[in-house]
């Protein structure tokens, strides 16, 4: 048996819904079970969903073989800044994928990507780190997604579309297909909101809402 260490980093409602996800693939890999836990400050020393919570100091601390992190944050900031905050101790970004997640052909993601069930990504896809995609979203063809990136619940992401770093994009959402050599762009920082029809390019740092997506914010 390994004697590394593997973590959900965030006990909140996006680390326990990952957290599931995270067991099947450390009982993949023969990683006995108490050496897979939760790093979170606010809740070290509790049990969550029957599983330990460090703090992040204790973690560092330990002495495994090595140590790998899925950092289970919705807010894609926050996720950037621990990342920036561990990778330098040596703690390797962690990759989990439902077993119902279906990756079609000629598929690239960065590490640290969550994909929760019923994700779908087709072919030629290129994707960051630390991207998050819920349930039900998909990415159809030739598509280029940034880091840190997130997907909420559903969304639906055509072909030929360009999603630059930290862009997030509401569950439901739908961003209509764009064309070879001129994708349809949704800027870095942008926020679709939930349901929002897209059917043009969207501004860096700019919110979006609605049936066509008009914007109602930006930066």
């Amino acid at each position: 048996m390994t004697q590394d260490l593997y973590a959900v980093v965030g006990a909140g409602g996006c680390g326990r819904g990952l957290m599931p996800l995270a067991r099947l693939a450390v009982q993949f890999l023969g990683v006995l079970p108490e050496r897979l836990m939760f790093v979170d400050d606010a809740l070290a020393g509790e049990q969550v969903n029957g599983h330990a919570v460090l703090s992040e100091a204790d973690f560092l601390a330990a002495d495994p073989g090595q140590r790998f992190a899925l950092i289970a944050v919705a807010n894609s900031r926050t996720r950037q800044t621990i990342a920036e905050r561990l990778e330098p101790q040596g703690v390797r970004p962690w990759t989990v994928q439902a077993d119902n997640a279906v990756v079609m052909d000629d598929v690239l993601i960065g590490p640290g990507a969550a994909l929760s069930p019923f994700v779908t990504l087709t072919s030629n896809i290129r994707i960051g780190r630390h991207f998050h995609a819920n349930l039900y979203s998909y990415v159809e063809h030739d598509c280029v997604i940034g880091d840190f990136v997130t997907f909420a619940p559903g969304v639906h992401c055509n072909g030929n579309i360009e999603i630059r770093d930290h862009a997030y994009i509401g569950a439901g959402a739908l961003i209509k297909q764009g064309k070879p050599g001129a994708p349809l762009v949704i800027g870095e920082g942008a926020v679709v909101g939930m349901g929002a029809v897209v059917t043009r390019n969207v501004p860096a740092g700019a919110t979006v809402v609605g049936n066509p997506a008009r914007v109602v914010e930006t930066d």
